[in-house]
């Protein structure tokens, strides 16, 4: 259930794994002939985000390049742009010297209409897999199987029962399943829910030559009470997003381009991504929900014959631009556990809890605490000024002042930006953390890396 990147990667590779598969996605309007295509001429209804900043990190590239290298080999033939994640290394870093290894930190990236065209094509080709566009499900066909509660299928809106194996929802952000479960009887799932409280304000821009700008920073740069993201995008396009607290009303007039680009022209490390074409007004984004649900307690499951994966399993704030690259990692280990346990649903259904618990649910957890602290650090300086607490915690903080004049340290930075590990397992390194809170207190109290405007400053811009 779900035609979105996590579901069309998922499909593909139970397909390809021998299985018969049956996609079902609610829009109507298939992919477009031609790639070039897809920006402007499919729409995509249910997905509010399709028109929003997206990137793949390079563990979601390699993932794809393992798994679905055909694919992989026609996303770079569409247009996708090599980026290397170390290009973004600071001036202060004066041992620039390559490491084995740099290479993990290379990307091909794409805007997301592109990407999930990419996707599809290649889904619609695929012998075992039957992708159907315009049928909604409208809820699930449970029974009992070995005194567990388990789905054996979906009811489409049209009245048609489907049995499966297994149902794996892929909806995204937008999943019904919590409310199909309590009408067949199996709720309440566990859920965990906030909103992480930002607001977004996206431009596309093109270059006049097909050039990109090269960043002075990393993608994500918190500048006071609000943050710039720049991101790379497929055939000379990028985005740039400023995003800003709910709460802050008079920096809701960025959704003006004269307020937006005002506020962008004033960041010297930010200002040249201005010299393009723009593709769009400003997109402004809002109510983005943390999420997390599970179906078990304890390692128990609470329902056989379905799994979760991407943003139906656990989404977060997407400025850090790990949503593709987890729901791909997803995707690739449901292969794996389904390779291994389709004949025992219990068994799959322990197999992939305990699975998404080792190693999904920590970014999920990670992701959710740097939000809440960047979230109470915008509020603080919106309300007090000086009197902000500091964000993120210590051994967080030390890494982000040192990794301005260290090379291995900013690597080790990447190492998490780029989904290859957690950063508190980063930081448990003692190479890592006591390098970095070294390095750190050296360089104490100097200027900020990457200047902005001052809270005043920033209210006459936008006013």
């Amino acid at each position: 259930m779900g035609g979105g990147p996590a579901g069309l990667v998922s499909a593909m590779l139970l397909a390809r794994d021998g299985h018969d598969v049956t996609l079902l996605e609610r829009d109507e309007d298939p992919a477009p002939e031609r790639a070039g295509e897809a920006w402007n001429g499919w729409e995509r209804g249910g997905v509010k985000q399709f028109h929003q900043a997206h990137y793949l990190v390079p563990r979601g590239r390699e993932v794809l390049e393992r798994e679905l290298p055909d694919v992989f080999e026609a996303l770079q033939a569409a247009g996708a742009v090599r980026f290397d994640s170390l290009s973004m290394m600071p001036p202060s870093i004066t041992d620039r010297t390559p490491r084995p290894g740099d290479e993990r930190f290379v990307t091909f990236t794409a805007r997301r209409p592109l990407l999930e065209h990419v996707l599809a094509r290649a889904a619609e080709r695929e012998p075992r897999l039957d992708l159907r566009r315009g049928v909604s499900v409208a809820g699930l066909t449970t029974h009992t199987y070995d005194g567990t509660p388990h789905v054996g299928g979906v009811r489409t809106t049209d009245g048609e029962e489907l049995t499966a194996d297994l149902v794996v929802d892929a909806m995204g952000r937008r999943s019904q399943l919590p409310k199909w479960l309590a009408e067949a009887g199996l709720g309440p799932i566990h859920e965990e829910s906030e909103d992480s409280g930002f607001i977004y304000y996206t431009r596309f821009f093109a270059g006049s030559d097909g050039a990109q700008p090269q960043p002075r920073t990393p993608l994500l740069t918190p500048l006071g009470t609000f943050s710039v993201l720049t991101l790379p995008g497929d055939n000379g396009t990028w985005s740039v997003t400023l995003y800003v607290t709910t709460g802050d009303q008079p920096l809701k007039r960025m959704r003006h381009a004269r307020c937006w680009s005002a506020v962008l022209a004033a960041c010297p490390a930010h200002a040249h991504w201005l010299e393009g074409e723009p593709l769009t007004e400003v997109l402004a984004m809002s109510g983005i929900v943390d999420r997390y649900r599970r179906l078990a307690t304890d390692g128990r499951p609470s329902v056989t014959g379905l799994a979760l994966v991407g943003d139906a399993s656990a989404c977060t704030n997407p400025s850090q631009g790990k949503g593709l690259t987890l729901g791909f990692m997803q995707a690739s280990r449901l292969r794996d556990v389904v390779r291994a346990q389709l004949d025992d649903p219990r068994g799959l259904a322990e197999e992939w809890d305990r699975v998404t618990e080792a190693e999904l649910t920590p970014w999920y957890r990670e992701t959710v605490a740097e939000d809440r602290a960047r979230m109470h650090e915008m509020s603080a300086l919106r309300n007090g000024g000086t009197g902000a607490p500091p964000s993120p915690p210590g051994p967080v903080r030390a890494l982000l002042t040192a990794m301005m004049h260290d090379g291995d340290l900013f690597r080790a930075f990447l190492t998490s930006r780029c989904c290859y590990a957690p950063l508190s397992q980063v930081l448990a390194r003692p190479e890592i953390g006591e390098r970095a809170e070294k390095l750190a207190a050296e360089h104490q109290g100097a200027p900020p890396a990457f200047p902005g405007p001052t809270r005043e400053e920033l209210l006459e811009l936008v006013a």
